[in-house]
């Protein structure tokens, strides 16, 4: 009997096991340097010249992730005594190795500039030119990290004003109704509803998200309370190739769903990912805001539904199938994507009912998706087509876990949410240039096993 060995596709765990100078090699090609380079360099000759090997320098920030090294003062020890790391580096021997102050002011260039943002774009936009990013769904959740900051003592809150009793009168209820629109309109942003990001541009919701530290709770799987002071990273995640498309840096206590709209449009307005249908969410993100801007890019959603003290739907079942007189859900056929049609047949246990002979039960429902984008989603909810799309979301969860154990995200060594937010881009841009050199590799093995 001929046995056929199927070929193992080449891992990041396998990169990283690598001999280091080959490793180094292939992710920092996988990122556009020079383009890193240009933006952080110094821009005129005025002032102080440059005395530092720059470019050295910044591919040894970006080796202190591939290492794991945890701080900026081990990675200069660790240049100094280890001479191998400081050549694969960039270093020559003649070369001074850089101080930690000239360190964070590389972090300082990094965060005035934007350009780790911009580096990441640069490598999704050459892993979907590579063909590497063909997914047909893309996953969306968040993981929480804690700050470096210490956390402020708790502060009594001032006794509110008794308020008045009784009913408001007229003029002071109008009063009251102009001054609560008022404030409703002067909030920021993000502490506005989700529907006011509808229409606002991606560049201003980007700048306008909150990255100070805040305390934030989470039920845990026990459903328990989970506390932690520090930060949210939102990811939207491509379900099969798991590379990062779009990611997003937060105050711990934004909600989850007042983060999934920058993705959204980050992801329609920068990225050209044609082959995208689906985006999955867990109940977190169960607004209706987010069902509209899905419909807006053409796509649909997939998102758990989360019943707020809803009543059932009568004539309905619990996924809002409709169902026949003796309550028996109809069954999602298929949906029409000319008409945004979801349609529904029989249900089994029609055939051997009496009110089918006569006639009563109707064999075909149909209905449109318009209708309320929260219950009518294609596929149809309870499906088997959707249960399917929902297993896909575990791909973020995935994610979250290798930045987390691997990559260093938990490991903020920066006070403020300006550094920290630098911690978080340079994680997930690492972790995609991994991914990127990973799927190089995997790509050229089986060029060499199908020429053999």
């Amino acid at each position: 009997m001929t046995i056929i060995r199927q070929p193992s596709l080449f891992s990041i765990q396998e990169l990283y096991d690598m001999a280091p100078t080959q490793k180094y090699d292939a992710i920092v090609s996988a990122m556009d340097l020079d383009f890193i380079y240009h933006e952080v360099k110094k821009k005129t000759r005025r002032g102080a010249p440059e005395q530092l090997n720059y470019p050295a320098m910044i591919v040894s920030f970006f080796i202190r992730y591939v290492e794991r090294i945890p701080t900026i003062k081990d990675l200069v020890k660790r240049l100094q005594n280890d001479l191998t790391l400081k050549l694969d580096c960039g270093f020559l021997v003649s070369d001074d190795i850089p101080s930690e102050a000239s360190y964070s002011r590389l972090i300082k260039d990094f965060k005035e500039t934007n350009v780790l943002e911009s580096a990441q774009e640069r490598v999704i936009l050459q892993a979907i030119k590579e063909g590497f990013i063909m997914d047909e769904t893309i996953a969306i959740d968040a993981t929480h990290f804690e700050a470096r900051d210490q956390a402020p003592a708790n502060t009594k809150k001032e006794n509110p004003t008794p308020k008045k009793r009784g009913r408001k009168s007229k003029a002071e209820q109008e009063q009251w109704l102009k001054e609560k629109a008022e404030q409703e309109t002067n909030l920021p942003l993000y502490q506005k509803k989700i529907a006011a990001q509808l229409d606002v541009t991606l560049t201003e919701l980007r700048q306008e998200i909150p990255k100070d530290p805040r305390w934030g709770i989470k039920k845990n799987s026990d459903g328990k309370n989970v506390f932690w002071y520090g930060y949210k990273g939102h990811l939207a995640v491509s379900a099969s190739s798991q590379y990062i498309i779009q990611s997003l840096f937060s105050s711990g206590n934004l909600n989850d769903g007042k983060a999934a709209i920058p993705l959204l449009k980050g992801m329609n307005e920068r990225l050209p990912l044609s082959t995208v249908r689906f985006q999955t969410m867990d109940a977190g993100y169960d607004y209706e805001p987010i069902y509209k801007q899905v419909y807006r890019m053409n796509q649909q959603s997939i998102i758990a539904y989360n019943r707020r003290n809803e009543s059932e739907p009568i004539g309905f079942d619990k996924h809002f199938a409709p169902t026949c007189f003796r309550e028996h859900s109809y069954r999602y056929d298929s949906y029409d994507a000319k008409y945004e049609t979801l349609k529904y047949t029989q249900p089994k246990e029609c055939s051997d009912c009496p009110l089918a002979q006569e006639g009563i039960c109707q064999k075909v429902f149909k209905m449109k998706i318009t209708k309320d984008l929260r219950k009518y989603t294609a596929p149809a909810r309870g499906s088997n087509a959707w249960k399917h799309l929902y297993k896909k979301r575990t791909a973020v969860e995935r994610v979250n876990g290798y930045l987390k154990e691997f990559f260093q995200l938990n490991n903020v060594r920066y006070r403020s949410g300006e550094r920290a937010n630098i911690h978080f881009d340079m994680v997930t841009l690492i972790y995609n240039a991994s991914k990127l050199a990973a799927d190089r590799i995997n790509k050229q093995l089986k060029n060499e096993t199908q020429v053999a």
